[in-house]
């Protein structure tokens, strides 16, 4: 046991513990070790717990209580004797690489694919529908955003503003084409200020499919008229919901009696509410913000030409995000059910080659909507979301 000192000694021995203490402020490691003391649970550096350790040993040598030492420090005397046991830190601490994680390469790969020719104007939700569908699989949906996000590809490109929410309209139900159908008047701007055609277009709920569509010069319920005498030689309208705003055209008298004997119900938006329409307006939007838009039209007969093309694309060609990235066409004949499966074997495949790779439960697989709701109310609305839960 070591002789107990004097006063003075024990004050010249904690004064000297005080300097150690002191010379550590300007060690390497300044910023974990400037207080010893602080939060529980914080981290200090292996070699500032060495030093004081080795100092506290020095001063108790000469006589000095271990809690004296301790004080001095603001340190527990049980954290000195465990440092002294344990100087390493035996806590993990968040790990540093992700076994899981793409490699640089296979980052490349990605980017490689987002940014090619095929792709360069398709968003990655696009691009993993088709990938799946031919049996690639390079990662998930997140991870291309991710991986895009920090490659800097991000950026809005578009000159639209971020979706709005819809206002709320009566709901109505579709389970397969032909079921309900919305439609609505746009217009289409000349190359002469102020003077503009009106695009009457037809849309089914369920499919997303344009079934009909003229463009004229004025609003009349006449043109509408001819429109869904030319729909019904190619579609059942008997039993069919069609939903439309509160224009005139729409709610002309002998429209509604020509409709009635069709066989067909009508559904209008709420007053003074603009966007009772949630299906019909994004198809609007489409055309207006597609790369090929000319935004002015030289006569009625070129603006007719360019929206017969690009209605063909659309139904043929375009993979719509709210029916699975299928396109309208493929959704009506029911081909998206064999795509979905072609999609989910993919990623089986995928899962059983690196399954660390995705969650615990399993790969997210492909299912088809086969109930599409119109403004659906909020009983409705919380059961869909009860049943995806």
């Amino acid at each position: 046991m070591p002789a107990r000192r004097s006063t003075n000694g024990i004050r010249k021995s904690i004064a000297r513990i005080k300097l150690s203490q002191n010379c550590l402020r300007s060690s390497p490691f300044k910023k974990n070790c400037i207080v010893v003391s602080g939060i529980r649970g914080r981290m200090i550096h292996q070699s500032v717990k060495q030093q004081i350790v080795r100092d506290i040993e020095e001063v108790v040598a000469e006589g000095v209580p271990v809690y004296r030492c301790c004080d001095v420090l603001s340190i527990e005397p049980r954290t000195f004797y465990r440092w002294r046991r344990f100087t390493e830190d035996k806590r993990k601490g968040a790990r540093k690489t992700n076994s899981r994680a793409l490699s640089e390469r296979e980052k490349d790969v990605l980017v490689e694919v987002c940014c090619s020719e095929r792709f360069v104007d398709t968003n990655p939700y696009e691009i993993v529908a088709i990938l799946a569908e031919e049996g690639t699989y390079l990662a998930s949906l997140r991870t291309f955003y991710r991986v895009l996000k920090e490659r800097g590809l991000l950026s809005h490109r578009r000159s639209s503003r971020p979706p709005r929410r819809a206002y709320r309209s009566p709901e109505l139900k579709a389970t397969g084409p032909d079921q309900v159908y919305s439609w609505d008047i746009t217009w289409i701007p000349s190359r002469v200020n102020g003077l503009y055609w009106y695009a009457y277009v037809v849309i089914d709920v369920w499919s997303r499919e344009i079934v009909g569509w003229t463009i004229h010069e004025n609003e009349s319920e006449a043109h509408a008229r001819e429109l869904f005498y030319r729909i019904k030689t190619k579609h059942n309208l008997k039993g069919t919901w069609l939903h439309a705003d509160n224009g005139n055209p729409m709610w002309g008298a002998t429209f509604a009696v020509t409709l009635a004997n069709m066989g067909m119900f009508l559904s209008h938006s709420r007053p003074m509410v603009k966007n009772d329409n949630p299906y019909l307006e994004p198809f609007f939007r489409t055309p207006k913000y597609h790369v090929g838009y000319p935004r002015r039209f030289e006569s009625l007969d070129k603006s007719r030409i360019w929206l017969a093309d690009f209605i063909d694309w659309y139904n043929t060609t375009h993979r719509h995000s709210g029916i699975g990235y299928v396109t309208p066409q493929q959704r009506r004949k029911g081909v998206s059910r064999e795509l979905f499966e072609k999609r989910n074997k993919t990623l089986q495949e995928a899962w059983e080659k690196r399954p660390d790779r995705f969650p615990k439960k399993g790969t997210r697989l492909w299912k088809e909507q086969a109930i599409v709701y119109l403004n659906p109310s909020d009983d409705t609305r919380r059961f869909l979301y009860q049943k995806a839960g």
